[in-house]
């Protein structure tokens, strides 16, 4: 089973599906059939590859033979299909073969029959149930294979099982340290390693610089000639502020490259605006276009917030200040760095444009307001109390009341009280920082923060 859709950089998501079956007869096995090949179709329809034994497992053995199969095929997730109740012995069998969180999937009964056909939802639940009382983390979705919310239900289950995978596989740069003063970002790389499973990977800011003043002329004329194709426009500088933020972006390029680099933060000031005489958010915003992950101020954990949401295929996002909130809405705010996509049409009225940092007034900075009048989401993940926090609330962009420089954003938030939510974040050791998302996401955060084992804060 194949699919040429394509999720995030990969051409496919491969699924490993684990069958449960029995070894003595029962229950209603036409039933079986007829639900097992419907969620093939589902699978599919998800655009999942799937990997799979011949058979349903039935004991030790061809659990265990089924499971190497699907990892050795390189599966992304795993998920548990009991169509039938079979041996609620083998939920610890699979725990001891697969150590990342898993998707439980509980069929329906038939409903003209008078005689229970399944039990499948029985089954899953004891499952569910041993799994969490051996500690290990997984998803649950119930439902026909052939309903819309229930195909929607399995892809987010996969999707936070594979990111909590994926994670601990993960690498994070960190060009030089935080920002000056901003102690609520600096990180610990082996509680990363411990909480997240992913790699700290420090990086020389003097080497950086060396890096990009280095850069090949030619391949800086070439991206220059990339860049004014965009038709940004340009407002208080010139064409010949563009080379500079060409060699910072052609170097982070290299470096995401050649270190392997899921996601990467950058200490971006004061040296760079000071030493090379230009601020990088360009050259920031186009890499996160193109689905890599910087973030800003040397913030490691802000990284990894965009990191989980790129994994989750939640989007790219926009790492701002919370500059100022109401009751019920809140200012995000940035000087210049927010990915292109995210912002109005290039040559609208209120699109993007080119100019200086509104306080140390060098180049190159994007200006220019969040697009308004759809659903955002507002998190964070980050560590306080030596363990890992994560929190999620959803909103609505309007427009703004004000134009500031920069990038900025208002966002309703109608069904709680801001006040009282940032006081809460404020106890919780949240630092400044907050990412912004497209779409509603709270509930795919808060399931991810229960299967990463990490504190959620509502």
């Amino acid at each position: 089973m194949s699919s040429s859709q394509t999720i995030g950089n990969s051409p496919f998501r491969k699924l490993g599906l684990l069958t449960i079956g029995r070894k003595r007869p029962g229950f209603d096995q036409q039933w079986n059939q007829i639900m097992r090949t419907k969620a093939d179709e589902a699978l599919a329809a998800c655009g999942f590859q799937v990997v799979s034994a011949e058979q349903p497992v039935i004991d030790d053995q061809t659990t265990r033979a089924a499971i190497s199969l699907i990892r050795s095929n390189g599966c992304e997730a795993l998920l548990v299909l009991q169509p039938s109740l079979g041996n609620g012995q083998l939920a610890l069998t699979v725990s001891q073969e697969w150590d990342a969180p898993l998707v439980l999937w509980a069929t329906p009964e038939r409903q003209e029959s008078s005689i229970v056909s399944s039990c499948s939802l029985v089954a899953q639940h004891l499952w569910a149930s041993v799994l969490r009382q051996a500690g290990r983390p997984f998803e649950f979705v119930y439902g026909d294979p052939d309903d819309r919310q229930t195909r929607t239900a399995l892809t987010t289950a996969a999707d936070i099982c594979r990111t909590v995978a994926a994670l601990k596989h993960s690498k994070v740069g960190l060009v030089g340290q935080h920002a000056p003063g901003f102690l609520n970002m600096a990180v610990d790389g082996p509680l990363i390693r411990k909480a997240l499973g992913a790699q700290l990977h420090p990086l020389s800011l003097p080497q950086f610089i060396d890096r990009s003043r280095a850069i090949d002329g030619q391949a800086v004329v070439r991206d220059v000639a990339a860049v004014r194709e965009m038709n940004l426009p340009l407002k208080g500088v010139t064409a010949a502020d563009l080379e500079t933020n060409s060699r910072y972006y052609l170097a982070l390029e290299q470096l995401i490259e050649e270190e392997s680099l899921d996601a990467m933060a950058v200490q971006c000031w004061p040296e760079l605006p000071n030493v090379i005489g230009q601020w990088p958010y360009l050259a920031f915003s186009r890499l996160n276009d193109e689905g890599h992950v910087v973030a800003l101020e040397g913030d490691v954990d802000g990284a990894l917030t965009c990191l989980l949401a790129k994994l989750l295929n939640l989007g790219v996002g926009f790492i701002t200040d919370w500059l100022e909130h109401e009751e019920h809405s809140i200012t995000f705010w940035h000087p210049g760095n927010a990915p292109l996509q995210l912002c109005n049409p290039i040559g609208s009225p209120d699109g993007p444009s080119l100019g200086e940092h509104f306080n140390i007034r060098k180049p190159l900075v994007v200006d220019g307001p969040l697009r308004a009048d759809r659903p955002v989401t507002i998190a964070r993940l980050w560590c306080c109390d030596d363990q890992y926090h994560l929190t999620a609330c959803e909103g609505r962009a309007v427009p703004p009341v004000r134009k500031l420089t920069g990038n900025h954003a208002l966002v309703e938030v109608p069904d709680r009280d801001v006040r009282e939510w940032f006081d809460e974040l404020c106890h919780a050791g949240m630092p400044h920082h907050v990412v912004l998302y497209v779409g509603h996401h709270r509930d795919t955060f808060r399931r991810l923060a229960r299967a990463m084992k990490i504190n959620w804060v509502p």
